[in-house]
């Protein structure tokens, strides 16, 4: 049995503590606020502490855990394995997946990308990923801020679109539910398609007359130029010119 302890409450916590729940051979022993402090007489009862707070907590989190001989583990995927205590067993383990409490989400679809500091800890640090996820990959550090990087183009700034979507339509009077299946056949498209043979569009196109009548209707002066940007860059990648 691994025995785990997590330090933060926040969305990856809650999702991890969920998933561990439900695994064969591992429990959660303790789930401590990041606010609180670690006491020393408690840093040995897990096999591995996985701190699970935002980028700029770590490291002040992870100074309490110096003295632990347990394995010590971030979650973050733009962070460097060595903010961690130099003394300490250290490694990442990165969840690629967007996480919201009120979202369920299915941690055997969620890739797992695991680096540690000595190898000795990799076998524990796979078997617990294993016991969790069918997708499990060693990766290095400058690897997991590549993905991170990646992660933030196709996620969080396409969330962003959304909103924006989401705003032109409210100031319209249609309802956001209008996009919907166009949102997830975009989605479904790249499971069978490479992204640069999914496009389609005006940009694409090179239909320069709906550009400017895209830009005309446009008032928002950032939103003028988050357009002419992409569709710059669409067009500079199928080689065509505004």
């Amino acid at each position: 049995m691994i025995k785990i302890a997590i330090v933060g409450t926040g969305n990856v916590s809650h999702h991890l503590n969920k998933a561990i729940s439900k695994a064969n051979g591992l429990t959660v022993v303790q789930i401590i606020n990041s606010r609180s402090y670690i006491q020393e007489n408690t840093t040995d009862l897990p096999d591995i502490y996985i701190i699970a707070v935002s980028d700029n907590a770590i490291n002040s989190v992870a100074k309490q855990l110096k003295n632990t001989k347990s394995l010590v583990v971030h979650t973050s995927g733009s962070i460097s394995m060595h903010a961690l205590p130099e003394r300490v067993r250290r490694g990442v383990f990165y969840p690629l997946q967007t996480f919201s409490k009120q979202s369920e989400i299915d941690f055997k679809m969620v890739p797992l990308c695991l680096e540690v500091e000595k190898q000795d800890d990799l076998f524990l640090l796979k078997k617990l990923a294993s016991a969790l996820s069918n997708s499990v990959y060693d990766t290095s550090s400058e690897q997991r801020k590549s993905i991170h990087l990646a992660a933030v183009f196709v996620n969080n700034f396409t969330n962003h679109l959304y909103q924006i979507g989401n705003e032109i339509c409210a100031e319209n009077r249609v309802p956001f539910e209008i996009l919907k299946p166009l949102i997830i056949e975009t989605a479904k498209k790249i499971e069978s398609l490479a992204p640069i043979e999914a496009q389609t569009g005006p940009a694409k196109r090179n239909d320069t007359k709906t550009v400017e009548r895209h830009l005309n209707q446009l008032k928002n002066s950032n939103l003028k130029e988050i357009y002419t940007l992409l569709t710059k860059s669409i067009q500079n990648t199928y080689g065509k010119k505004l």
